[in-house]
């Protein structure tokens, strides 16, 4: 695997301060945002998808992330339905994707992350689709829910490890989402992250800054060419992708600027 391991500078007490707040303060203002246009009747998708992305270039500016894109962009646009399935090292997974990615990208959340006030609503108000992954019965609703969200041109991320890898490699993967994309023929879009995994190492409040990052996008895989019964094989499809994009050369890339983006 090419290692993206320069010189890491570790921000000190007083930059993870200015991290952490700046991240709460950015978060609170685009939620209020959205809250706020939700309430008046004028929140549209296309207001979302340029929200969620100023808000994640910002939060990457934060930590001077260098964020590039390898591999061939998909497009969305094409009518079909679509779920990215990604690696899962850091926090930092999801606004990469949000910044890095074309469409109207929404993540398949947790139903914990609903209960927090401000935040909860807004992700509800802003499509983000739940699911409740201790009720069987609920997560069936859940799902067709998501379902709905995608035929209507949401474009899924989910993370199939459901959980952060401390180390950057790949845990288990979890049945839950590719059960959707089974229901839904969907393409699966496997994307991974190289070095993502310092920026905010999981469990530790230990930022480093200014650390280059990779996204590496996989080939599609088309689900309708799969039965349920050959769920296994599916996930192993992904999985070995997903691996392969971990440890892929790199012969091109795509720089992505953090640009400054009208509210």
């Amino acid at each position: 695997m090419l290692s993206l391991q320069p010189a890491i500078e570790s921000a000190n007490l007083a930059r993870r301060v200015g991290v952490v707040f700046g991240t709460a303060l950015v978060t609170l203002y685009f939620c209020v945002l959205i809250l706020l246009r939700g309430v008046c009747g004028r929140l549209r998708r296309a207001d979302v998808d340029r929200y969620t992305r100023r808000w994640s270039g910002l939060l990457l500016r934060l930590v001077r992330m260098r964020l590039s894109v390898h591999g061939a962009m998909p497009d969305f646009n094409d009518g079909r339905r679509y779920i990215l399935l990604s690696s899962h090292a850091s926090h930092y997974d999801i606004p990469a994707s949000f910044v890095a990615l074309p469409g109207s990208i929404r993540m398949l959340a947790k139903k914990e992350l609903f209960g927090i006030p401000v935040f909860g609503a807004a992700i509800r108000a802003a499509e983000f689709p739940s699911v409740d992954r201790h009720n069987r019965h609920q997560a069936v609703k859940d799902l067709d829910k998501a379902r709905s969200m995608m035929e209507s041109g949401i474009v899924l991320w989910a993370a199939p490890e459901g959980t952060r890898s401390k180390d950057g490699q790949l845990l288990p993967f979890k049945k839950g989402c590719f059960h959707l994309a089974l229901d839904t023929n969907a393409i699966i879009v496997p994307i991974a992250f190289r070095g993502i995994s310092e920026v905010l190492p999981a469990r530790t409040w230990r930022f480093n800054l200014g650390l280059p990052v990779q996204l590496h996008i996989g080939a599609p895989i088309d689900v309708s060419r799969y039965s349920p019964e050959q769920l296994p094989e599916l996930m192993a499809q992904t999985r070995q992708s997903m691996q392969d994009l971990l440890g892929a050369p790199t012969p091109s890339v795509v720089p992505v600027r953090l640009t400054e983006q009208p509210v």
